[in-house]
Order: C-alpha cells, then sequence, then structure tokens
C-alpha cells in the first residue's frame, strides 16, 4: 500500500507539471493515460504549468512560451503572473509588445506589480507620455521597469524633457535606445553635455545627435574626447549639418577601431587620403560599413568589367547600397542596353545608380524585350 501511494503521488505530480508539455509525445501520453486513468480521474485538479499559463490564457506563441518557461522561478504560481499581464494589457501593451518583453525579460512577470511596474508605468503617464509609445519604449527595453525611480528615472525623463522640448521628440529618442534611461546623468551624460557644446556643437545639433546615435552620450567622458580628438587629425572641416553625423560615426569606433576602419579603406577599397578626406567631409555616414561590405560591393563591381576600384571613390555611396535590390538589377539592365545596341559603353557608376527609377529589379523583365537598336537611334 505504501509502494501504490508513493507512485500514485510520482505519477500525480509528474502529470501536473508535464501534462502539456511539448517534449512528450502523443503516442506516449495516450499510454500513460490508459495505463492510469484511475490515477488521473480521481486526483484533484492541479494549477496549470507556466507553459500552459502562457499558451493557453494569454495566447503566446509555443516558441515564446517555451523559451521563457523555464526561467520563470518554480516558486511562483502561474496565478500570479496574470496580473501583471492583465495590468500591460489595459496600459496600452500588445500581445506583440508582451511577447517582445517575456523573450527579452521574463521575470519581469515575477516582479512585484504594486511596488515594481505601477509606479515606474505612473511616471510615465505623469510626464504625459502616450499608452502607445510607453507600450513601444518599455517593450524595447523592459529594463526601465527595473530602474531606481527617483534617482534614474525621474531625472532622465526630466533631462531629456528641458534638452529636447517635447514628448514626441523624447518618446522618438527613448524608442529608438532606452539607454538614456540609464546612463549616469552626473558623471557622464552632462559632463559629455558640456564637452560637445564646448566644442561647438550647438543645442539643435546635440539634438540630432542623440537621435541618430543616442549611445554617444553615454560614452565615459575620457572615452569621447578621445574620438573627438580623432576626429581633430583628420583635418576635415564639416558643414552644421553633417558634423553630427561625423561626431556619431567617428565616436562609434572608439580605442583603435577607427584607425582600423579607415585602414581597411585604405587597404580593401584603395583609397588615397585624398579620398579619405573628400568622403569624410561629404558623406561620413559611409564610413560606418562593415569590411565584408566593402569587398562585396568591390567584388561586384570589378565583376561587371566595366568599373573598378576608383569608381568606389568617386561614388562612396555605392557603399550604403543593397547589391541585390540596387546595384545588381541596376548592372544587368546596363548589360542589356550596351547588348541591344542603345549605349556604347556603360554609364559612370554614380548615374548607373540614380539614372533606372526603383525598383529597378521590375524593369529588368522589360529591358529583356527590348529589340536591337536601329543605327539611327543610338545615341551620338
Amino acid at each position: 500500500m505504501a509502494l501504490h501511494a508513493l507512485l500514485r503521488r510520482n505519477l500525480t505530480s509528474f502529470f501536473s507539471e508535464n501534462l502539456l508539455s511539448p517534449t512528450i509525445s502523443n503516442g506516449s501520453l495516450s499510454l500513460h493515460i490508459a495505463c492510469f486513468s484511475t490515477a488521473i480521474e480521481t486526483k484533484p485538479s492541479t494549477p496549470p504549468s507556466v507553459y500552459e499559463f502562457l499558451t493557453n490564457k494569454h495566447q503566446f506563441p509555443p516558441e515564446v512560451a517555451s523559451r521563457a518557461a523555464p526561467i520563470l522561478s518554480r516558486s511562483h504560481r502561474p496565478e500570479n503572473f496574470d496580473s501583471v499581464l492583465s495590468f500591460f494589457k489595459q496600459t496600452g501593451f500588445t500581445n506583440s509588445h508582451l511577447e517582445k518583453m517575456l523573450i527579452s525579460r521574463p521575470r519581469l512577470l515575477a516582479a512585484d506589480l504594486e511596488k515594481i511596474i505601477k509606479p515606474k508605468i505612473q511616471v510615465f503617464q505623469d510626464f504625459g507620455f502616450p499608452s502607445d509609445d510607453i507600450a513601444a519604449i518599455i517593450s524595447k527595453e523592459p529594463r526601465i521597469l527595473q530602474v531606481r525611480l527617483e534617482t534614474k528615472l525621474v531625472p532622465a525623463l526630466s533631462w531629456l524633457m528641458d534638452l529636447l522640448g517635447s514628448i514626441d521628440k523624447v518618446a522618438r529618442a527613448l524608442r529608438k535606445s532606452g539607454w538614456l534611461i540609464f546612463g549616469d546623468l552626473e558623471n557622464t551624460t552632462l559632463p559629455n553635455v558640456q564637452t560637445l557644446m564646448s566644442r561647438g556643437m550647438s543645442r539643435d545639433q546635440l539634438v540630432r545627435l542623440i537621435n541618430y546615435m543616442p549611445r554617444v552620450m553615454l560614452y565615459k567622458p575620457e572615452t569621447l574626447s578621445r574620438c573627438l580628438e580623432n576626429m581633430d587629425k583628420t583635418e576635415v572641416v564639416w558643414s552644421s549639418k553633417l558634423y553630427v553625423y561625423a561626431v556619431g560615426i567617428v565616436c562609434s569606433m572608439p580605442g583603435g577601431a577607427w584607425e582600423r576602419k579607415l585602414q581597411a579603406f585604405r587597404e580593401i577599397l584603395e583609397f588615397s587620403q585624398d579620398d579619405i578626406v573628400r568622403v569624410l567631409r561629404q558623406n561620413p555616414t559611409v564610413f560606418s560599413v562593415s569590411e565584408d561590405k566593402m569587398r562585396l560591393v568591390k567584388k561586384v563591381l570589378l565583376g561587371t568589367g566595366k568599373y573598378d576600384a576608383s569608381s568606389i571613390a568617386k561614388y562612396p555611396t555605392v557603399l550604403m547600397h543593397s547589391i541585390e535590390r540596387r546595384c545588381k538589377p541596376r548592372f544587368e539592365i546596363l548589360g542589356i542596353l550596351e547588348s541591344r545596341g542603345f549605349i556604347d559603353k556603360w554609364l559612370p557608376l554614380r548615374v548607373g545608380m540614380i539614372f533606372f527609377p526603383a525598383p529597378a529589379v521590375n524593369l529588368v523583365n522589360w529591358f529583356h524585350q527590348l529589340p536591337l537598336a536601329e543605327h539611327d537611334l543610338k545615341p551620338r
């Protein structure tokens, strides 16, 4: 009898924890039910598993629930998570928002709703953030709900409001980078603002920088200073608009990363120093491309037999274009036009990239149907 009671308890525990687990096959489950139906029928109903709670009650996809369920503490019953999820839904969070949060920060379901979650949401509401902005910001960076209210969240939002001037602009910045909340305002963010403004950056430029490359504001002040010194070494004078992008690009590569990037342009793309200075002055964002993209663009261009590395220096924006959607369809069209006799030689790279309307890929079949050009239709 003791053995029967022990077996009965173990089997009941097994089914209460694993009945709906995706790791149990239908055949195996049917066998267990057939052999021990008496035990299951006479045992009182047990609480649902976390996986069952997430998939059945709140309709989370199985792949999301299966990732979150093992992480959630077993000491918390699924019913305790219901109030947290219900509150988020009432606040304006969609299922998509909640799925993102559950994947990146599942333990939030076990957080104290009254002490941890509600006060942070209330702060955003008191500042005047619309519910859709709150949901977008929090779902992208759920750790915001775990920062200290008085020393982090409120001061950060207050500073951003003072600088950016409106809830819409603050929301746009936080949608891009919730990390602006986590910065050390006194020892990092504000000293960086002072450094940039002391070098001539206006308030409007600072706002554009935050929207373009917000993480620059979170660098250690000494790191930012070294990045700005690297900019000085280029001896480039930027326009007021491009200066913001130059700061963002150069400062996104601290340490020796900037020098390695310049060396890659010299070695892979065969840029001269004059080429580097010219491109830095005219389009600094080009320097954000990876070395792999440099090699791929060069390989595709040289593979046409019509362009060489100097073409990239003359039109560096090609490095930012999609190879498959932008470059290859236009190269194919140029090849068709040349083979049909409509052009004697390919257009310069810059012209070829902007001459045909996007999406050029849709024009390829049309150009394939062109007849051979008559002699008098050839361009003179």
